[in-house]
């Protein structure tokens, strides 16, 4: 490569957990720079996810996280041009574009729930993701089907 790689920046993390991870999340769900807004949300949504499953020995933060992993894919398909064909190659997962995934799935498929406040639409798809549910697992299991069906063309990997 003639240019050197782009240093990647520093997340600092957020204030109330002090994780790298929220303040990731919050920068996805971020809109015209206002991170105040974003943060409240988030917070607000993690304060609905506790109240509404306090049978949980778990914390909101922990249930978040586990949401995060179930909605988490491990294959994608890409497209490859081979002699005049466009394969569908499915290929592996670099573990920071998982992360960047799923936390734009579960965004996305707040956004587009019904509801009251974001926070409460956040908080739903949360709880769904958590029970392995809503648009954000549908989407993983989505991906993983296309790679399972297009396996046969996994030697024409980059």
């Amino acid at each position: 490569m003639r240019k050197a790689k782009p240093k990647k920046r520093v997340v600092l993390p957020d204030p109330v957990f002090n994780d790298q991870m929220v303040s990731k999340f919050v920068n996805h769900l971020m809109y015209d720079g206002k991170k105040n807004v974003s943060y409240t949300i988030f917070y607000g949504a993690l304060e609905l996810v506790g109240n509404k499953m306090k049978n949980e020995e778990k914390t909101p933060l922990e249930i978040w996280k586990q949401a995060l992993e179930n909605i988490t894919p491990k294959l994608e398909v890409k497209s490859r041009r081979i002699g005049g064909a466009t394969f569908q190659v499915p290929t592996e997962i670099r573990a920071d574009r998982k992360e960047s995934i799923s936390m734009k799935n579960m965004i996305l498929f707040a956004r587009k729930r019904g509801g009251k406040s974001m926070s409460e639409k956040l908080c739903n798809e949360i709880m769904d993701a958590y029970n392995n549910q809503g648009g954000a697992f549908k989407r993983k299991e989505d991906m993983h089907r296309m790679a399972e069906a297009n396996r046969a063309f996994a030697h024409f990997r980059f």
